[in-house]
């Protein structure tokens, strides 16, 4: 036996962190460094190209041998060749599809680091100095959305998580406190069936999604009409409340938005707030997009009465510039995380709390979980709050710019004026019912590599939809981009009427 272990004592310390093994990590953070150098430097376009059959056989060509060990050098070099050349180019100012953002570099490093400690946050044993860095970082993201003292936070995953959280301690809350039925030990009351969520039409999807996993179902969900800007008509929210109570139902939740997917457009925070305090309503405010605002000078007023929320949901990995993912969920009343906290006994026992130990499991319906926070942290300090908002406004700035450049050619039609940074306009087709041309612009724009855009429907209607993520992004590019989708859709008018003859 001794001869086995002795045999695997090489192999051991090559893939590990050990003392004696600084000089292959060094190595390996040196080639993996200028493997993402060379990629940066030479990728001048936002996709390859590469088709999803041949994207699967290139990868799947990997898998081939894995028995036997092969040299870091080697494995990197695939990866750069099968994968990082055919992933999308986020940096690329041309990369305007989603709230897929460039992540700062601070950040990147910061991620290297947190996976290389690979610190778990449920516990503190587990992570004794990231879970007082997460703590403090909640802290701070409490103070900055300007909640009481009472206020907590945990980091998730993203919106979808910090939503669906928001909504399961807005229903065990009401539950326990109204209800006087504790749902951890004894389940849904009758009354559940009764339970609904107001929000607005223009609600992110994990409204609905929510709803389902809670055992509450879609139709617990009624959607608020929006006025002509995408946002919440208030009035028909109160309308709406005392509708469903004379009916029998029971408002839970109400939901407000800022920052719809399309579009951007906040809702009108104060009034919402105003009627759920009044109504004594849950309100969680989805700020996963808008919430950066808070750090801007110029737009941090479009958050106004964002404090009466009884949750938040914050995303990082978005207008924050953080790598995905990284998103974190708050509550005006720390108290509220009780219906997510369950003692272990060997996780967070009762003692740990006597003794003033903190455990993060107590705060998410996480077990494991990233060491998200230190990317925060570290970005904070290296660029500070005033240069991070300054990198908000200006891509609320460029947004303005290519609406004003949409605006300006006859061959676009621009939905709205953008409130942040989504801009949503439509090709001018010489046959307006020929609705699969938009697809077929955004389809040829990615695979030819000039530019990533996204696709989305305005009632009922295709369009196409710009997010300006990238600060850097110049005047000169945001021309060319317009110019990419007039060309374009000439390009494919041209042949489709060409194929017709």
């Amino acid at each position: 036996m001794a001869g086995v272990s002795e045999q695997l004592d090489e192999a051991f310390v090559q893939g590990f962190m050990l003392p004696g093994n600084v000089p292959a990590l060094q190595s390996a953070l040196h080639q993996t460094a200028q493997l993402l150098s060379d990629y940066f430097d030479k990728t001048n376009h936002s996709y390859s190209g590469l088709a999803a059959d041949q994207l699967d056989h290139a990868i799947g060509g990997m898998l081939a041998e894995t028995e036997e060990p092969h040299a870091v050098s080697e494995v990197l070099g695939e990866v750069r060749t099968h994968i990082m050349s055919h992933s999308l180019n986020v940096n690329h100012p041309h990369t305007a599809a989603h709230l897929q953002c460039p992540p700062l570099i601070p950040s990147v490093c910061a991620d290297t680091i947190a996976s290389a400690l690979n610190q778990s946050l449920d516990s503190w044993d587990q992570s004794p100095a990231a879970t007082v860095v997460e703590q403090h970082m909640t802290e701070w993201l409490c103070r900055l959305f300007q909640f009481p003292e009472s206020a907590g936070g945990t980091f998730t995953t993203g919106g979808t998580q910090s939503n669906y959280m928001g909504l399961l301690l807005a229903r065990d809350h009401y539950c326990l406190h109204v209800l006087g039925r504790d749902v951890k030990k004894y389940g849904f009351p009758p009354k559940a069936s009764r339970f609904k969520i107001l929000c607005s039409e223009e609600a992110h999807f994990t409204v609905k999604k929510s709803a389902a996993q809670l055992g509450l179902g879609e139709e617990a969900v009624i959607l608020i009409p929006a006025d002509n800007r995408k946002k919440m008509d208030a009035r028909l929210l109160e309308e709406t409340i005392h509708r469903i109570k004379a009916g029998g139902d029971i408002p839970m939740a109400v939901v407000g938005t800022a920052g719809t997917t399309d579009f951007g457009s906040i809702d009108p925070l104060e009034e919402i707030g105003t009627i759920a305090a009044a109504e004594k309503i849950w309100l969680h405010v989805d700020a996963a997009y808008a919430g950066a605002l808070a750090l801007s000078s110029q737009y941090a007023c479009k958050l106004r009465g964002i404090t009466q929320a009884d949750s938040i949901s914050v995303d990082f990995h978005k207008l924050f510039y953080q790598p995905v993912s990284c998103g974190a969920f708050l509550v005006k009343k720390q108290s509220f995380f009780q219906h997510v906290a369950h003692p272990t006994d060997y996780l967070n026992p009762d003692e740990d709390k006597e003794d003033g130990i903190v455990n993060l499991v107590d705060h998410s319906i996480q077990t494991t979980k990233r060491f998200d926070a230190l990317k925060v942290l570290v970005t904070l300090k290296t660029i500070g709050t005033r240069q991070w908002g300054q990198l908000i406004d200006q891509s609320i700035s460029n947004a303005a710019m290519l609406a004003e450049k949409i605006e300006a050619d006859p061959s676009l039609r621009l939905v709205m004026r953008p409130e942040m940074n989504a801009v949503v306009f439509r090709y001018r087709s010489q046959n307006e019912e020929e609705n699969g041309l938009h697809r077929r612009i955004q389809q040829h724009l990615y695979h030819s590599g000039e530019a990533a855009i996204a696709k989305t429907k305005v009632n009922g209607v295709p369009h196409l939809k710009c997010t300006l993520l990238h600060p850097c992004t110049t005047e000169e590019r945001l021309e060319q981009l317009v110019q990419a989708v007039v060309n374009t859709g000439r390009k494919l008018e041209k042949r489709k009427k060409e194929e017709t003859v």
